[in-house]
């Protein structure tokens, strides 16, 4: 398949489960797919009170990448069963993030695809919070 980018409609779902307290959230983004061999590539903007942040998320059979860059800056590396580091950076500051990667599904059909990832977190060696990320897009039926 020829590398293009596909406009798509995106729907990002997150629950973070903190002491007991579940939080839920939802967004949806207009966004772009990119394709090369068996990595697929969103991009999406968030427009946050305070500024943008522009998002890359890299799916590779074996592995996520998030990237978010802008009002927050981030790099979270999602491989099953392992703990990756990096930092995360906002306007208040920089606080080290370690990342456990519990479970890891993928599935994309043409033009639409689901990713949900189920993941803790270690902010600043605080306590670890459970999270579960689902990211679902579509190519938008107006742009064929």
């Amino acid at each position: 398949m020829k590398s293009g980018k596909i406009p798509v409609a995106i729907e990002l779902r997150t629950v973070i489960e903190d002491d007991g307290e579940k939080e839920y959230s939802t967004a949806k983004h207009k966004g772009e797919l990119r394709r090369a061999g068996q990595t697929e590539v969103l991009t999406f903007e968030e427009d946050l009170e305070g500024g943008m942040i522009r998002n890359l998320v890299t799916i590779k059979p074996d592995s996520v990448s998030i990237k978010r860059t802008g009002l927050v800056s981030m790099h979270q590396k999602f491989h099953l069963h392992a703990i990756t580091e990096s930092a995360f950076q906002h306007p208040h500051g920089s606080m080290h993030m370690e990342t456990k990667t519990h479970s890891l599904l993928f599935q994309s059909h043409h033009n639409q695809g689901e990713l949900e990832i189920a993941y803790s977190v270690i902010l600043n060696g605080q306590m670890e919070r459970n999270h579960t990320l689902i990211l679902q897009y579509q190519e938008e039926a107006d742009a064929k």
